[in-house]
């Protein structure tokens, strides 16, 4: 057994771990999801939030010395965090510690993911980690970082880089790496035009996850330097990585399942059909992400709800659910919902048909109702009689139609306004 498999050798490590979360990120390609909150808040899998996959990751690992920087429209995350991961313990030197840009170095808004963590250097000097793990707030997966820590402290790592196999058209999306026989990284290119596919695989890239693994001492001279480089865009992947990889220790994880071999589930949920997508996947019978795996459980805020109902059961009128997940306090009645995912407190009214779609917290669906492959934002009220996703043209007179056919309806394309935040 070498060290890297002893979990009290790991337990040591993650121990000494500071976990520093990016969650700032405004989540464009998300269009209107993301108009009142930032992409790590927006609601993901029936009763989550995507930043929880990230927080319950380090709690599974051992980590509960986490930072969380945040900037755009934040409240909706900050108040779930507040409500939902308060539960470490400050006496034992746990926490989930909020840090908001508040210009604490001259008068300058997170700048990159590198200035982010610049700009709070001093409040992580008083923590005093070993080793400090820089990840993104906004994918959705379940990793071990205590194996990729280890693998960083036996490899005798500066800087350890998470990466995965990807075909070259989504490498586009990416930092892409070559790497020795070692797995030292050689050559960087943030998001390029042609990736460099892999050696005996012309197929596909070595892509960064945005995980990564730093000594500390390394992490902070490397961002002092950074912000002393003129035109220089405070980035890790532009900057960072390209600048250390000649003169340090640069090793790649590859992050794959542990039984299997092959890679790991991950997902970055960027755009609106790949949100719909990976909520949809969630519906099978044996989905790649096993919510119900009490081994590696995702944590959130519980809001305190009554279970899922379903009423009448007359022969147009049942309320019935098929290949459908369902959340607390929602209520089907008299209503069909096939192939389609329920978060908290939905309600869908009589002789209504929902197909194909993704229905967020808090929405009521009037009676008569038909909609299908869509994503209906939180607090939307749809009216009686309304048909959404039959009719492309019509659906984009009004709503948002995605490049795949989804369907986007948010309160302010109803003509709605919603008094709570998002």
């Amino acid at each position: 057994m070498n060290a890297g498999q002893d979990p009290r050798f790991v337990s040591r490590l993650t121990k000494n771990t500071l976990a520093l979360i990016l969650a700032g990120g405004r989540g464009s390609r998300l269009k209107h999801l993301t108009k009142w909150r930032s992409k790590p808040a927006v609601p993901f899998g029936g009763k989550f939030r995507i930043i929880d996959f990230p927080l319950s990751n380090c709690i599974n690992s051992g980590i509960r010395q986490i930072g969380v920087l945040t900037q755009y429209k934040a409240h909706s995350l900050i108040l779930h965090i507040q409500k939902g991961w308060g539960f470490l313990r400050g006496e034992f030197g746990e926490f989930v510690e909020l840090l908001p840009a508040q210009q604490r170095i001259e008068n300058n808004w997170y700048a990159g993911t590198a200035d982010a963590i610049y700009q709070n250097l001093d409040i992580f000097r008083n923590h005093d980690p070993d080793y400090v793990l820089v990840l993104a707030g906004d994918h959705i997966y379940r990793m071990d970082y205590g194996t990729m820590i280890a693998h960083h402290v036996e490899s005798g790592a500066d800087m350890t880089v998470g990466c995965l196999e990807v075909d070259l058209a989504t490498a586009r999306e990416f930092g892409v790496m070559a790497v020795d026989e070692e797995g030292q990284v050689l050559e960087f290119a943030e998001k390029p035009d042609n990736p460099k596919p892999l050696p005996g695989n012309e197929n596909l890239a070595l892509a960064s996850m945005g995980i990564y693994v730093f000594n500390t001492a390394f992490l902070f001279e490397q961002l002092i330097k950074d912000a002393d480089t003129p035109n220089s865009t405070h980035d890790f992947g532009k900057d960072i990585i390209p600048r250390v990889i000649d003169k340090y220790r640069v090793i790649s994880y590859s992050f794959q399942d542990p039984k299997s071999g092959r890679q790991a589930y991950w997902r970055d949920v960027g755009t609106l059909d790949a949100f719909w997508s990976a909520n949809l996947e969630l519906i099978g019978v044996t989905p790649e992400l096993d919510l119900y795996d009490k081994t590696w459980p995702i944590w959130t805020y519980q809001e305190q709800l009554p279970p899922a109902k379903f009423v009448f059961d007359d022969d147009d009128r049942r309320g019935m659910a098929v290949d459908t997940m369902v959340s607390g306090g929602c209520i089907v009645s008299g209503a069909l919902v096939r192939h389609s995912l329920l978060f908290s407190n939905v309600r869908v009214n009589s002789y209504t048909t929902v197909k194909d779609s993704v229905i967020l917290p808090d929405v009521d669906i009037g009676r008569h109702c038909r909609i299908t492959k869509a994503v209906i934002d939180r607090g939307c009220v749809i009216e009686e009689g309304m048909v959404i996703g039959d009719d492309p043209v019509a659906d984009a007179k009004r709503f948002h139609v995605s490049a795949g056919g989804v369907v986007l309806v948010t309160p302010e394309m109803l003509g709605q306004v919603l008094n709570y935040v998002r």
